[in-house]
Order: structure tokens, then C-alpha cells, then sequence
């Protein structure tokens, strides 16, 4: 089951969750990176990051780096795609985080899926 966060001290959580993934993503130099903010618009998440990785070997490094860093800060995440890395999703709970191939990225088109959300914050290279 997939918490929904309504309160203050999730909502930080959520924030320190979304900065350690987005530094995560700017140090590996994952490209085009996109955060939208879902909340009020839906329960699933609060954030969802979208980036992308230049080779299935880059894709595959910036969810594992995105998976220890919250580890080590006690987060819980689940991911799926890591086999392939094409496109890895990755389930902070509060953040949802997916890192495509460019290719991968513009055939799915996430963002057009949620662009009455629209984007906060672009990023990257």
C-alpha cells in the first residue's frame, strides 16, 4: 500500500527525499531533468522526477545511486527496469522518479501525460 502524505513532517520528508534525488541526478549528469509537483492533484506521489540517462549503463548507475543515497538517509524505495535500464522506475513513496534512454523518453512521452501538472524546476545538461 502506497502512503499518501498530508502532513507537514511528511511533507518534509518528501522535500529531503526530492533533494537527494535531484542532486543525485545534476552530480551523474543525468540529462533534462524535469520535477513536477503532484500535490492536490493526486494521491500517489508528492513529486515526480523525470530524467534522462544517455546509455543503459548511466540509466542503471543513477538509480542505484538514487537507491543508496536514500537508503543511507533511512528512505525506503522500491525499483523496477534496472534489468534493462531502459527505463527505470524508481518508488520513493513520496517521490516518483523515472530515468529513460533519450529515445525510451520520447517514444513513452510522461510529460505530455501530466502536463496539466506542469513542471517546477528543469535542470541539467
Amino acid at each position: 500500500m502506497v502512503k499518501k502524505t498530508t502532513t507537514a513532517q511528511s511533507q518534509a520528508e518528501a522535500e529531503q527525499i526530492l533533494d537527494i534525488i535531484t542532486k543525485i541526478l545534476e552530480d551523474g549528469k543525468a540529462q533534462d531533468i524535469v520535477v513536477m509537483d503532484l500535490q492536490g492533484k493526486t494521491s500517489i506521489a508528492n513529486y515526480m522526477v523525470i530524467a534522462s540517462g544517455g546509455s543503459n549503463r548511466q540509466v542503471a548507475a543513477l538509480a542505484d545511486n538514487i537507491q543508496l543515497k536514500l537508503k543511507e538517509a533511512k528512505f525506503k524505495s522500491v525499483a523496477e527496469g534496472k534489468e534493462k535500464a531502459d527505463w527505470v522506475l524508481i518508488d520513493a513513496f513520496d517521490v516518483i522518479v523515472h530515468i529513460f534512454r533519450p529515445e525510451v523518453r520520447e517514444f513513452y512521452s510522461i510529460e505530455k501525460m501530466w502536463s496539466s501538472v506542469g513542471k517546477i524546476r528543469s535542470a541539467g545538461n
